[in-house]
């Protein structure tokens, strides 16, 4: 089927006629009830995040999100989607974000001593992926084009390497504005008209983002020292911890973020794979622009070196080894740490951990970054975020454990 059939093919599947424009002819076109009437943002996110059946992402005192990761058969407007995000302020929905053909979702990871056959399956993928790029790019403006007339063209982002040029189709106070860039994504967002004339850009003065990060701190009645509120992002099957971690902590800091922009900015492979200096360069000018400042920091793994950042409100994001005996040791106790408040108990129970992390190995194959949010001097412990979901929004580990794993690389993002 040649271009011109499939996009005959495809406006007729999905039942457009020129200049539609009512929400069920929106729904329609989209094959997501995502409009219940012409005004999408005073909707009650948490209804329609139950109506879509999107998982909850995060939630912090002010914001959800809901992902879903979607199996090979779903099609919105048409095309395959790989990640559907939903974002919530203030119990409304603030934002939706699409994404089709991208080079993080459609391509597998080739693991360290892959087979030929599976090397052959990578580089498959990574061709097919290209060329759906650009097969989806071509169809979605043909859909929303017949939905909403011609686009406009605009940009969307701050920074050189994490703005995007897109087409963008405003209706009833919503704009569409669908990007991708060169063998990196397809993306639709969906956002007001508001926050798409400010082009995604946003400042908060350093005394606000202070106090607000201040208030996140939270001391516990077992000496636990954590910070509260920092969103989570899930990144999925793919290799993208690096630039889904960044997301967290840039939006936690007030700079918005999206972890497949961030990808691209840091050159992450196909499939996964960031390097932390090229996301640092990439990311830099949108974390300045918004009043921050990101820097590389010496840090030792010990509860007085954690304090000097967590006390101030400050995750860190640090690099190490996230193997199984690692992941096994952290996960074996968590439910058993809930249920023993005392602290001075706890810390004898920890003992004998303390010892077996010095037999841990270290795997360079499971290159990783995640984020420290809290500690307790008491225990001697740390606290780990990872871009997991929010059953891994916080693990504990023995400071022992940490520095037996860790790469010893920390980022911080401060005023």
């Amino acid at each position: 089927m040649n271009s011109a059939m499939w996009a005959a093919w495809l406006l007729a599947f999905a039942g457009i006629a020129f200049g539609a424009s009512t929400p069920a002819e929106v729904n329609a076109a989209f094959g997501v009830d995502f409009f219940s009437d012409d005004n999408l943002w005073d909707d009650d996110v948490t209804i329609l995040a139950q109506k879509l059946a999107w998982p909850l992402e995060s939630q912090t005192s002010t914001d959800l999100s809901y992902r879903q990761y979607p199996g090979s058969s779903q099609r919105v407007l048409g095309c395959r989607s790989y990640s559907n995000a939903l974002y919530g302020e203030d119990g409304h929905v603030s934002a939706i974000s699409l994404l089709f053909a991208n080079k993080g979702d459609a391509v597998g990871s080739l693991k360290e001593g892959a087979s030929a056959r599976e090397a052959r399956e990578v580089k498959s993928q990574i061709r097919d992926y290209k060329k759906s790029i650009l097969e989806d790019k071509k169809n979605l403006a043909l859909v929303l084009t017949k939905l909403f007339g011609a686009p406009v063209p605009d940009r969307f982002g701050e920074g050189r390497q994490t703005t995007e040029l897109v087409k963008r189709w405003d209706w009833n106070g919503h704009a569409f504005l669908l990007a991708a860039p060169r063998d990196e994504y397809v993306a639709l967002r969906i956002l007001p008209v508001e926050s798409a004339n400010a082009g995604g850009r946003s400042r908060i003065s350093d005394a606000v983002m202070k106090a607000r990060v201040e208030s996140r701190i939270e001391a516990r009645e077992n000496e636990d020292v954590i910070l509260k509120d920092m969103p989570m992002v899930n990144q999925g099957p793919k290799g993208y911890c690096v630039p889904a971690t960044w997301e967290r902590v840039m939006r936690y800091m007030g700079v918005p973020a999206d972890m497949y922009v961030l990808a691209m900015a840091g050159q992450s492979g196909a499939g996964g794979g960031t390097s932390l200096e090229a996301i640092r360069e990439g990311a830099s000018q949108s974390i300045v622009a918004a009043g921050r400042r990101i820097s590389q920091q010496q840090v030792k793994l010990d509860a007085q070196s954690i304090a000097r950042y967590i006390d101030k409100g400050l995750p860190l994001i640090w690099a190490m080894f996230s193997t199984d005996e690692f992941n096994d040791a952290a996960n074996s106790r968590q439910a058993a740490r809930i249920g023993t408040p005392d602290p001075a108990t706890w810390k004898k129970e920890l003992a004998e951990v303390r010892k077996s992390a010095r037999k841990f190995r270290v795997d360079k194959s499971m290159a990783h970054v995640c984020l420290i949010i809290g500690y307790n001097k008491q225990t001697g412990e740390v606290a780990l975020s990872d871009s997991w979901g929010p059953a891994f929004a916080e693990r504990w580990v023995t400071f022992e454990e940490a520095k037996a794993v860790s790469q010893d690389i920390f980022y911080v993002i401060q005023f």
